[in-house]
């Protein structure tokens, strides 16, 4: 029996797990009470849990816990395990345990399973498959793996519309070992083009010989299976539905995507915007599953890129040195963070409206004009805060208050229009807007801030 998720229970979890890495040995061999004891405690623990310790230990040990572990557990925690380290699962396991496992998997995670295989390995565990399910796998390999038809999920029941409702039930009671039956039941032709819906509640409400197309729902929302995952994930929140049906250009049904996929996709990608932001290009793998040198290379190569970059705010203020006064001088820091941490504030904004479809190209320039608006009052607030702080700063030097109100509002307007700007102009371009923010649009502020400020002085002073 499964742990519960309370708090309590993790720590436990947490504990226990730490034992057993420190016994690693014994619990494998099982050759000393403590050794037995553990590895019962062990096999009690959720599949997931297990899966998440097997992938931090050393892989020939999380081999031999493996083996050791009844078929059932073993097919329960391979459903757990990454992709990478499930790869690694089967090229240990015997040819019928490879195909069990693989059954245990729907079509889609299949799928995203071959995209880390060889093509000769892809071969091999094509071919252990089912005829029916290799079909399915074969279907899915021509889509992109972010969009629709890629996540989609093909292993569900569809309903005839010509059928009672009595047939429907005999169906669900003969297929329900072998297929999910999901609240909704979408229903298609003689051409397997979809039709509609009808919820599983219907075929309780409605009489055992009415047709269900005399009761069928349309759909408020279709995918088409090349649309991007990400679009789909954000219109299925906006609705609040729990499955989207997935077509081809003629309308063919082709599965569904289903709530659980929903909360994968939205992790996923709220994890590579999380990363872009960072001027990171997003990981394929976990943290910990991705090789080091490719870390810092990816990391590395960025942050050399931003380094020049940013270097040119040292070529400016060296062309305009003889007018920077010590006073002046002093007051770049405060400028520069004051740009970047307002772009930021309004690329953040326009970035997650973009993605929720609060903002698009329809009310992009609603959006600009009260940005623009919130710029010069924000502008004119943080001139004002600029200038009594400076004049407190330096007793009274009216010169450099004048100097660093007008700079800083000048900045942050320019922020403002640059932070919402170019993430729109992105979309536009269909690249992701969260490459706009975080490092790159920060750079760019503390380029820019520095130049307003050095044509200011020279202009005022």
């Amino acid at each position: 029996m499964h742990a519960n998720f309370d708090k309590g229970v993790v720590v436990e979890t947490e504990k226990l797990l730490a034992q057993v890495q420190e016994n690693i040995d014994t619990v494998i061999n099982k050759d000393s009470p403590l050794g037995t004891a553990l590895w019962h405690s062990l096999e009690q623990l959720h599949p997931a849990d297990i899966a998440d310790f097997l992938a931090e230990i050393d892989k020939t040990k999380a081999k031999k816990l493996f083996i050791n572990f009844s078929k059932t557990l073993q097919m329960e925690i391979f459903g757990e395990l990454s992709d990478p380290m499930q790869v690694y699962i089967l090229s240990i396991l015997p040819e019928p345990a490879k195909i069990d496992a693989l059954n245990t998997l729907p079509s889609n995670k299949i799928t995203d399973l071959f995209d880390h295989l060889s093509d000769e390995e892809l071969k091999i565990y094509l071919n252990l498959l089912h005829k029916k399910a290799r079909e399915q796998v074969l279907s899915l390999l021509q889509f992109d793996p972010e969009s629709a038809g890629g996540v989609m999920t093909t292993d569900v029941l569809t309903l005839m519309a010509d059928f009672t409702v009595n047939k429907c039930i005999s169906l669900l009671q003969r297929l329900r070992p072998s297929r999910d039956i999901h609240q909704q039941i979408y229903v298609v032709d003689r051409m397997n083009s979809l039709v509609g819906y009808i919820n599983l509640e219907d075929l309780v409400l409605q009489k055992p010989h009415t047709q269900i197309s005399e009761f069928i729902h349309k759909n408020e929302l279709v995918a088409h299976a090349q649309q991007d995952q990400e679009t789909i994930a954000n219109k299925m929140v906006h609705y609040g539905v729990m499955t989207v049906p997935v077509v081809d250009d003629n309308n063919s049904f082709l599965g569904i995507i289903t709530s659980d996929t929903l909360v994968d996709v939205l992790m996923e990608e709220a994890s590579e915007d999380v990363q872009k932001m960072a001027a990171l290009a997003p990981l394929k793998e976990s943290y910990f599953e991705t090789p080091f040198i490719q870390i810092l290379f990816a990391r590395g190569s960025i942050l050399i890129v931003l380094l020049i970059a940013g270097s040119v705010s040292s070529f400016i203020l060296d062309k305009f040195h003889a007018a920077l006064s010590v006073l002046l001088f002093s007051l770049v820091p405060m400028l520069t963070s004051t740009g970047g941490n307002t772009s930021n504030q309004t690329s953040a904004i326009v970035i997650q409206g973009l993605a929720s479809g609060e903002i698009d190209a329809g009310n992009a320039f609603r959006f600009m004009r009260r940005e623009l608006l919130m710029a010069l009052v924000l502008g004119i607030i943080l001139g004002l805060v600029s200038f009594v702080r400076v004049y407190i700063m330096s007793s009274g030097e009216l010169g450099a208050c004048i100097v660093s109100s007008c700079a800083v509002t000048a900045i942050v307007v320019t922020s403002v229009i640059l932070g919402g700007f170019i993430p729109l102009l992105l979309r536009r371009l269909n690249i992701d807007p969260a490459f706009s923010a975080g490092p790159f649009l920060a750079t760019i502020m503390d380029v820019l801030g520095v130049l307003i400020y050095c044509l200011i002085i020279r202009m005022t002073l």
